[in-house]
């Protein structure tokens, strides 16, 4: 899962990103207004972590924009002002949590999980297609009851084509998803062949067999 940390206090976002990074987010930061607004066009992301004091701008513009787009991330704001007013405009322009600093990066974790666990999976932490069974919060899947030993990227493969299920996913949104913004950068898109055929052999020796179509010369679909 791809989150975008949008805050001006460096030493704040590095420590949010490596704490996030170890529980196996990918983590993409941006420390100012502009960035942040490059970043959120050219890019998509589970969920968006929104300072509201930025250089060069007001985080709340920010989130105007993010609906604007119909952008489907998940939007927390952490900021330290605590004024009510900002809350409140906040929330109704679409943000769906607001956590004021200081704050516990254990607590920020659960509340970024909550909303891609909402948003993605209908609140569940089990997620059950056919007999191919996800523990979301434990990252495990099965097939059949027998647990399948998956790699990270193959298990944000697998949770990101069911959850653009039954719809065609491109090869660079793939690619987008598992390397972020460092995507634009790399000579060749093979990896993510790869990564496809490892992910379909596994499920196929398990008992879940064309679950995952190649579209010839646009990308993959996940079908149930």
């Amino acid at each position: 899962m791809k989150l975008l940390i949008i805050e001006d206090e460096r030493e704040l976002s590095r420590g949010i990103a490596t704490y996030l990074s170890a529980e196996n987010y990918l983590c993409e930061q941006a420390f100012t207004y502009n960035e942040a607004m490059e970043k959120i066009g050219l890019y998509s992301y589970d969920c968006i972590l929104l300072d509201l004091m930025l250089p060069g701008g007001n985080g709340l513009d920010i989130l105007t924009e993010i609906k604007r787009q119909n952008n489907p991330a998940g939007v927390i704001i952490i900021s330290a002002k605590d004024s009510l007013d900002d809350k409140i405009r906040g929330l109704k322009i679409g943000a769906d949590d607001y956590l004021p600093k200081p704050f516990h990066l254990p607590e920020l974790s659960v509340r970024i999980y909550a909303i891609i666990r909402r948003r993605l999976f209908s609140s569940s932490n089990m997620l059950t297609i056919n007999n191919l069974t996800i523990d979301i919060l434990n990252k495990e899947v099965k097939v059949n009851e027998q647990l399948i030993a998956l790699t990270k990227t193959e298990y944000e493969l697998l949770l990101f084509l069911i959850g653009n299920k039954n719809r065609v996913v491109s090869k660079n949104a793939l690619a987008e998803h598992l390397s972020g913004d460092m995507a634009d950068m790399l000579d060749s898109q093979d990896f993510i062949y790869a990564h496809i055929k490892n992910l379909k052999a596994k499920l196929a020796e398990a008992g879940c067999q064309d679950c995952i179509k190649n579209v010839y010369g646009t990308g993959y679909k996940w079908i149930e």
